[in-house]
């Protein structure tokens, strides 16, 4: 069974996975978005995966994908590294984060091979390719991972996955973010734009709007992230 996120990527994404795993022996994989404060859970990020469906629900009502060893040494490399499977349900420090051990052995966790990868928007991305036999050479996951940039690549460039909100935010509403990301106050930004602070609060309702975010705070990270500030 495939689980999919809201990802846009066409099905070609999906049996490229399929295959990379195939050619070097792995039994399961999974792509998702890296996490970020605005957008942590593990189903939120997922774009494809043949994890079984029962083993995402129970892996996303954990909690544990943002602080798995997993996340936590992806942050600190660049190249593949090959971890044990325990890195999806415990921290770097090798505590339980959730009690998932039976569940993830029940499916060939025993070795995970993990990347970070980024598209040509700079989005990045976590793959981890998990089976309980694999124990592939460093020229081996040299090949997979030129493999694995080169299918997100082309996926990427297939797909109709947006470098920015759906809705095209204006020149005043990102000027509104802007200045409230300097950490100024309605009444503030008011003054700097000579409108008033009605109008300002109009902007920024409508920046979140299109930003589908749910507060000032999360709108401003959502433009950082669309490189729109």
């Amino acid at each position: 069974m495939t689980d999919k996120g809201d990802s846009e990527f066409p099905n070609r994404l999906e049996s490229d996975l399929a295959d990379l795993c195939k050619r070097h022996g792995f039994d399961r994989y999974m792509l998702t978005a890296f996490p970020r404060a605005d957008k942590s859970g593990f189903r939120d990020n997922i774009v494809h995966s043949n994890w079984p469906t029962g083993l995402v629900n129970a892996y996303s009502l954990s909690d544990a994908f943002r602080s798995s060893k997993l996340i936590a040494m992806l942050k600190r490399k660049v190249v593949p590294v090959l971890l044990p499977g325990s890195c999806f349900w415990q921290d770097e420090n090798g505590r339980d984060v959730a009690d998932l051990g039976k569940e993830f052995a029940r499916f060939g966790y025993a070795n995970v091979l993990a990347c970070s990868l980024h598209d040509a928007h700079m989005n990045i991305y976590v793959l981890a390719l998990s089976s309980d036999a694999v124990d592939p050479t460093q020229p081996d996951m040299a090949s997979l991972y030129f493999e694995a940039v080169e299918i997100l690549d082309r996926a990427s460039g297939d797909s109709l996955l947006q470098a920015g909100p759906r809705e095209k935010l204006t020149a005043r509403e990102i000027e509104c973010l802007r200045w409230s990301a300097a950490g100024k106050s309605s009444e503030e930004i008011a003054i700097i734009l000579s409108i008033s602070s009605h109008t300002v609060i109009s902007y920024l309702k409508s920046a979140m709007r299109k930003l589908e975010a749910v507060n000032r705070m999360q709108a401003v990270a959502r433009a950082y992230r669309y490189r729109l500030l």
